[in-house]
C-alpha cells in the first residue's frame, strides 16, 4: 500500500528522500552514486520496542544505474537505533545498517498506472514503482528495508542476564543476588504437628516433661504400698 500510494502521489523534488535521476539520460549502462544524510521519517519502527527515532539523521548511498526498463536502485540506510532490552528493560541504543534494491520503471513502460485490483491475484503481491519527471521516492523501500532488519528481541548487551525472576531486580548491577531457597508449602504444614527434638529447651519441652511427671505410676509401685 505504501508502494502504491508513492506511485499515484505528486513528487516534490524538495523532499528529502525524493531524488532527480535526469543525469542518467536514459542511457542504458549509466551509472550514478549519491549519497546523502536525510532525517528519520516517523513511525520507522516501534521505539518503545526498538526502531529508528524520528528526525534521527539517516546515512544513505545509492548506486544509480540505467537499464532498458527504467532506473534500477541499489543502496544502503545506517541509522541510529532506541528501544528497550527485553531482558532487563533498561533503554538501549544500537545502529541498524539496511540493504536495499529497487527498480523504479520508466512511465510508458507496459501496465503503468494499473491499480492493484485490476492485477490478478498472483501477480498483486509485489507493486510497480515508477519514475515521475525523472524522479522517484525512496521513502517507501528505505522503510520496508529498516523495518525488516531490525531486531525481533533486542538487548542492551549479549551476555545481558534479565531481570530477577523471584523480585524483579536487575542481575547485571547485583552478580551475587539471590535468594534463600523456598520452603515447598507441601511440607509447610506438616511442622506444626512435629514434636521438639530430644533434649530441647523452652515451653514445649517443658509441657512435654510435665506430662510425664503427671502420668500414673506402673503396678509394680501400687504393690509396695500394700
Amino acid at each position: 500500500m505504501r508502494k502504491q500510494k508513492a506511485l499515484n502521489a505528486p513528487l516534490d523534488h524538495r523532499a528529502p528522500l525524493v531524488f532527480d535521476t535526469r543525469e542518467l539520460g536514459r542511457r542504458p549502462g549509466a551509472m550514478k552514486r549519491v549519497s546523502r544524510t536525510v532525517p528519520a521519517p516517523a513511525d520507522l519502527g516501534d521505539v518503545e520496542v526498538v526502531g529508528v527515532p524520528e528526525g534521527e539523521p539517516v546515512e544513505v548511498e545509492l548506486r544509480l544505474e540505467s537499464v532498458m526498463e527504467g532506473v534500477l536502485v541499489t543502496g544502503t540506510a545506517r541509522a541510529p537505533l532506541a528501544g528497550e532490552c527485553v531482558r532487563c528493560l533498561e533503554p538501549l541504543t544500537d545502529e541498524v545498517a539496511a540493504d536495499f534494491q529497487e527498480m523504479f520503471s520508466y512511465p510508458e513502460s507496459e501496465g503503468h498506472g494499473r491499480r492493484p485490483a485490476d492485477t490478478p491475484d498472483d501477480e498483486g503481491d509485489e507493486e510497480t514503482l515508477y519514475l515521475q519527471a525523472d524522479l522517484f521516492d525512496l521513502e517507501p523501500v528505505l522503510r520496508d528495508a529498516v523495518v525488516l532488519s531490525l531486531p525481533l528481541q533486542p538487548v542492551c548487551r549479549e551476555d545481558c542476564p534479565g531481570l530477577c525472576p523471584e523480585c524483579g531486580a536487575p542481575l547485571a548491577a547485583d552478580p551475587e543476588h539471590g535468594h534463600d531457597e523456598p520452603v515447598d508449602i507441601r511440607w509447610a504444614a506438616l511442622r506444626d504437628f512435629a514434636g521438639p527434638p530430644e533434649g530441647a529447651d523452652g515451653p514445649a519441652g517443658q509441657d512435654q516433661q510435665d506430662m510425664q511427671d503427671k502420668a500414673p505410676r506402673g503396678s509394680g509401685d501400687g504393690s509396695q504400698e500394700k
